[in-house]
């Protein structure tokens, strides 16, 4: 590779080449959309250009902060990423690593789902940062977010502090051409310097790493290198400005342009959201009577700016949800610029269809046992794919990862005294439940809750693009590892009943569901696992060799629609012509589950 090129790069990629070329030593990540190519990316491009790296899927979002963050306090530079929800999961090391600090550069990428698109919330991390004083980048491109690495690391090592890059789903996915150099190498040896005052830190010295903490932020607050951007007017529009941050500053930069109104209305770009620059909020404070704040998603900078003329999300002339789209801006900026709307510029909101699971995925197997086997049953789950399994009444319940179990607890203890209690049938996937599940099953036991566990196994973490989970032994860039055994794991925490199978061979799932919910009414019942095990059909290595079948409707087929409302395969549709169900095979995957689903035997199936 010559010593500087372009490339056309994704965000998520643009994000791991700026780590690669940093000189991180230690990149841990926890796959979420919309930061899941993060971590991947940085593993490809440690392959080509052979560069010394740590890199590890870590089995949750606390684990990688704690993990990275120790090598970053020997004097190497680290960094962690994770989705703003994984977040919530790293808070505790989180709050705390502000205030005793770090030694290399350590920079965390939380990456944030205005919308949201594939979230179970619409958070701000920014406003995290606020709350642990931490200081955040805002990157508005995927080529800002690449050289927004380099400063966070320059910053994190100038102050001994950890420092948080915040793209958001339009940055991560977006694709432009990014300036790529050579990593740096920096041959760091490690040195843990011992000093308990700040790495143990009891509460007697808290007091004072609070004031170092707020020194620290007070002297960032003034680096005139992180003032936010100036792109001043021509005197127009005089006493009235803009200011913007993320993806919201790429709208309105370019709306602006459209309207013929760039160059004539000052329009900042706030790089640093936190703490915003001290001289620009006396400037915005002296110089202007109306200051709109565009930025997502909540009002970060906003509530900086302390300021009765400035309008935004808290004053409501910006919706205070949702995502911010150049149609929303639009509106935006014409209200506030007192400018008639263009009909012509409104776009109609386009018709979607809703996602639903892929044809022949062995989780809609799994959960048409489950609901057919106890039809009055409790069905708690969790995040993951398999959660569509809502669109055909097989899940009841989805809080966050690893709720399901402590959930059906709650159930089971408020259900315990019912003379006949319904069916608990918890189902959580194999990545999940390394994620999250295992201390809510360890207290489950403890307290000789009863219910059924299934483990949907599918040898991935399905969701989040196929990354390896830990029962394959396999680790980030594909080299073996030590494999941790989901049956061993269960039997640790004191579960005794445990089965696996197949769960395209409904009829033994079903066996074993029925098995598992005797053995949880009986005297000496308790947790029941049983474990699904079927490759996911998107992960071409995870492929074993199971029969596939030619699929067939009969003329036996009344129409009843139960195999698309109950079932909803997607290869299953409905011909309006002849009133039956026909089968779409550019899609079918051969499974031949969906003769079991049809009440009167007219889909069948024959082994190609």
């Amino acid at each position: 590779m010559s010593q500087y090129e372009e490339r056309i790069l994704m965000g998520n990629e643009a994000i791991g080449r700026g780590l690669v070329e940093c000189g991180c030593e230690f990149i841990a990540a926890y796959p979420g959309t919309p930061s899941s190519e993060i971590l991947s990316s940085a593993v490809k491009f440690v392959r080509k250009t052979g560069v010394h790296t740590h890199l590890e899927w870590s089995v949750n979002e606390k684990v990688a902060y704690e993990a990275a963050l120790a090598c970053a306090c020997t004097g190497k530079r680290a960094a962690v990423a994770m989705k703003q929800v994984g977040l919530n999961v790293a808070a505790d090391p989180f709050m705390r690593s502000a205030y005793l600090g770090t030694k290399g550069g350590f920079v965390l990428v939380a990456a944030d789902d205005p919308g949201p698109h594939s979230s179970q919330t619409e958070q701000d991390s920014r406003f995290f940062a606020l709350f642990a004083k931490i200081p955040v980048f805002d990157p508005a491109s995927p080529a800002e977010a690449k050289d927004m690495v380099q400063q966070a690391f320059a910053l994190s090592e100038k102050y001994e502090i950890p420092v948080m890059l915040r793209p958001t789903t339009r940055v991560c996915h977006a694709r432009q051409n990014v300036p790529c150099g050579r990593p740096e190498v920096l041959n760091r040896p490690p040195r843990f310097e011992k000093d308990p005052g700040r790495w143990i830190a009891t509460p007697q010295f808290l007091p004072d790493l609070h004031r170092q903490l707020n020194e620290k932020m007070d002297r960032i607050a003034g680096e005139d290198a992180l003032r936010p951007r100036a792109f001043r007017g021509g005197g127009s529009q005089p006493r009235r400005c803009v200011i913007a941050s993320g993806v919201a500053f790429a709208h309105a930069y370019d709306l602006l342009a459209d309207m013929g109104l760039l160059g004539r209305i000052d329009l900042f770009q706030v790089i640093l959201s936190h703490p915003l620059h001290k001289g620009f909020i006396e400037e915005i404070r002296s110089d202007y009577d109306a200051i709109l704040v565009v930025e997502e998603t909540y009002p970060v900078i906003e509530t900086q700016l302390i300021n009765e003329r400035v309008t935004g999300r808290r004053s409501g002339h910006i919706p205070n949800r949702g995502e911010l789209t150049q149609d929303v801006v639009l509106r935006v900026l014409e209200k506030f610029l007192n400018r008639t709307p263009d009909p012509a510029t409104r776009t109609a909101p386009e018709k979607g269809k809703r996602p639903s699971l892929c044809a022949g995925c062995p989780h809609r197997a799994a959960y048409w046992a489950i609901k057919t086997t106890f039809p009055g049953g409790l069905f708690p789950s969790d995040i993951g794919c398999y959660t569509l399994a809502m669109n055909f009444g097989a899940i009841d319940t989805c809080h966050c990862m690893g709720a399901c179990i402590s959930q059906a607890e709650g159930f089971y203890f408020a259900y315990a005294d019912e003379k006949n209690p319904p069916a608990i049938v918890v189902s959580i996937g194999d990545s999940t439940f390394f994620h999250a599940g295992i201390p809510g099953l360890i207290n489950a036991v403890l307290h000789r809750a009863r219910f059924i566990l299934v483990i949907l196994d599918n040898a991935t973490t399905a969701m989040t693009g196929n990354q390896p989970v830990p029962h394959l032994g396999i680790t980030a860039d594909g080299s073996p590892g030590r494999a941790v055994l989901i049956p061993d794991l269960l039997k640790a925490c004191g579960v005794s009943f445990i089965r696996e199978c197949d769960p395209y061979d409904m009829e033994a799932l079903s066996r074993h569901l029925r098995e598992a919910d005797r053995h949880c009414r009986s005297e000496e019942g308790g947790v029941a696992a049983v474990i699904t095990k079927h490759p996911c059909l998107l992960d071409h290595g995870a492929k074993g060799n199971e029969t596939l079948w030619a699929m067939t409707v009969s003329e036996d087929c009344s129409g009843c629609r139960q195999c698309l409302e109950e079932f909803e395969c997607p290869a299953l549709v409905f011909n309006d012509e002849t009133g039956k169900v026909d089968i779409d095979d550019t899609i079918c995957a051969g499974c031949g589950v969906c003769v079991a689903v049809c009440p009167l035997g007219a889909i069948t199936a024959r082994e190609k």
